[in-house]
């Protein structure tokens, strides 16, 4: 007589990531910010050959709804995301990157979870036309110049799938963050360079401020922002340019209404752009975005 949202993972990685994410879901509600509840999941595959999940059944939309609708309250919500971002970094992980069952990250320096896959990204990128040779030489170079920023001596739960088709609720209130299948244990100016990488720099203000009426911004934090910015757009573009995101229409996701896919490649460029002089300059996030 409950109803559920049920989850199956069948790939041929047979991993228990899904037990992973119900730990992480129960303490992140724990801390005072709203998940769904785990009512079961087995990621043994004894009894099944599979791994499932059941979770609340949310009677809500995701806010990516409201927002292509034109109805998303954006200041209030930018607000909240940001507050429940300081609140989630609260639950320190050890290790670094995507957590074990003991939630203790796989990597024992971040530099190493960071930079992996970058010189493959950076050349995906260049060999398909979207970065020029030059363009990607400048980033990397970027990257190596502020490596001391990756020198954390531990980590805070990071979401890293920051986006509003992963927040359920209102338009004027959020019901649930979902999907923390991507979880890491990282940097704390991650999640809100994940915003940058969808919003402008009026969502960025009421998110920070919501932030920061929770928890002070950490030290180097613009230019923590902007590196984890231009990382993390360097991994949109990948997946971007790889799954043909460019050649949509409006009824993706990730174009916006009356948008196109040139648009949003368009927009791939530009942020990876402000995400690098970001970095260089040391601007203010509103300035640079």
């Amino acid at each position: 007589g409950t109803p559920m949202f049920i989850r199956v993972e069948n790939g041929p990685e047979k991993d228990d990531h899904l037990a992973v994410e119900s730990l992480l879901l129960d303490r992140v509600r724990a801390c005072g910010v709203p998940t769904p509840l785990v009512h079961g999941c087995d990621a043994t595959r004894t009894r099944v050959p599979f791994a499932w999940q059941a979770l609340e059944r949310i009677d809500a939309p995701d806010l990516n709804h409201w927002h292509k609708l034109g109805g998303l309250d954006t200041p209030r919500v930018a607000f909240e995301i940001g507050a429940a971002v300081a609140q989630w970094q609260t639950i320190g992980l050890p290790g670094f990157g995507v957590p074990d069952e003991d939630l203790r990250g796989f990597h024992q320096t971040y530099p190493a979870y960071f930079h992996l896959q970058l010189e493959r990204h950076l050349a995906f990128l260049t060999e398909g036309g979207f970065l020029t040779a030059r363009e990607s030489e400048a980033i990397l170079a970027a990257i190596v110049a502020h490596e001391s920023l990756l020198h954390l001596g531990r980590g805070c739960l990071v979401h890293k799938d920051l986006a509003l088709w992963n927040i359920l609720g209102t338009p004027e209130r959020i019901t649930a963050f979902i999907d923390f299948d991507d979880t890491i244990s990282g940097d704390p100016m991650d999640d809100l360079s994940l915003l940058g990488c969808f919003h402008d720099a009026a969502f960025l203000g009421h998110a920070r401020a919501g932030y920061q009426s929770v928890s002070p911004l950490p030290p180097e934090h613009r230019r923590r922002f902007w590196l984890h910015l231009l990382r993390n757009m360097i991994v949109k573009a990948v997946i971007r340019v790889g799954a043909g995101y460019f050649d949509r229409d409006a009824r993706f996701f990730l174009i916006g209404t009356g948008s196109t896919g040139a648009e949003l490649k368009a927009f791939t460029h530009q942020r990876l752009r402000a995400a690098l002089r970001g970095l260089r300059e040391d601007l203010d996030i509103e300035q640079g975005l």
